[in-house]
């Protein structure tokens, strides 16, 4: 059995590369009609540089029965194409622990995701279905990369350690449901402080870190703060300015390896500077 943080590892190493890829399609940006079909030339332009991919369910749920079948096409061509590349189901689901049975079954038994990330509201105990699966990722939402995640994750929560804000409170009890080496954590790159910070209190836990690009996260800052002590462990993903970096259709998808290039040298340059490149 290997984990997900152990097949990321591997992809990041052999790929040198610490992005993600979001395939999130929305036909009003999408320079071709086909969601799968759009989908595919990103996946083709780019297997070779990522560490992964994340689609994010919404936007197919939103396409209804046909986008459902672009997601199944999209997961089994990544599969196909670059089989060693997880692949990160962006659902954030959470619910009482029967329902969430029924969640952890659709996502990894169905859809057959690497990981996912999921929303811890209810607590470690309703989360078990998803931590029981010790071969996947199970990424517990904390900070978002919306600018309006303060008015709820920033409210102080007590504990007995003093107060603290409730995004990092909710790290702290994902570092104990840590309990079988498969949890991360969600912060947004918008935030590189609390990336730091997150990862001083989870010093080994996997940190995805979304926003980068067309939300204004800054991937330098990012890395910085989100690396582990080996310069890994940290996924930079980028959605929209990827995918959308050009409206040609003949050539959106070339635009999308060119931008996932740039922000790989960008990293290398980070970690060589931090005296952690690639091997």
């Amino acid at each position: 059995m290997h984990r997900f943080s152990e097949r990321l590892l591997a992809a990041a190493e052999a790929n040198r590369s610490l992005v993600c890829v979001g395939l999130d399609p929305d036909p009003d940006l999408m320079p071709v009609s086909g969601v799968a079909q759009f989908n595919r030339a990103i996946i083709d332009a780019t297997h070779d540089a990522v560490c992964a991919y994340k689609p994010n369910l919404a936007f197919y749920e939103a396409l209804g029965l046909a986008g459902m079948e672009a997601l199944k096409d999209t997961v089994s061509h990544i599969r196909e194409t670059a089989p060693a590349v997880p692949i990160i189901g962006d659902a954030k689901r959470g619910d009482v622990q029967s329902t969430n049975v029924f969640h952890a079954r659709a996502l990894f038994d169905y859809w057959g995701f690497d990981a996912v990330t999921v929303n811890g509201w209810a607590g470690g105990l309703s989360l078990e279905p998803f931590l029981s699966r010790e071969d996947r990722g199970v990424l517990v939402w904390c900070k978002s990369s919306d600018p309006g995640a303060a008015d709820i994750q920033d409210l102080a929560v007590a504990g007995e350690d003093g107060e603290t804000e409730m995004h990092h409170r909710m790290a702290l009890r994902a570092s104990e449901w840590n309990t079988r080496g498969n949890v991360g954590i969600v912060v947004g790159s918008t935030y590189p402080a609390e990336i730091a910070r997150t990862r001083a209190a989870c010093p080994g836990m996997t940190l995805l870190a979304p926003g980068v690009g067309a939300q204004g996260g800054g991937l330098a800052a990012a890395v910085r703060a989100g690396v582990d002590e080996n310069g890994r462990n940290v996924i930079i993903a980028a959605s929209r300015s990827v995918s959308y970096a050009s409206k040609d259709p003949a050539g959106f998808a070339d635009a999308a390896r060119r931008v996932v290039l740039d922000m790989n040298e960008r990293v290398s340059a980070v970690l060589a500077e931090e005296g952690r490149g690639w091997c």
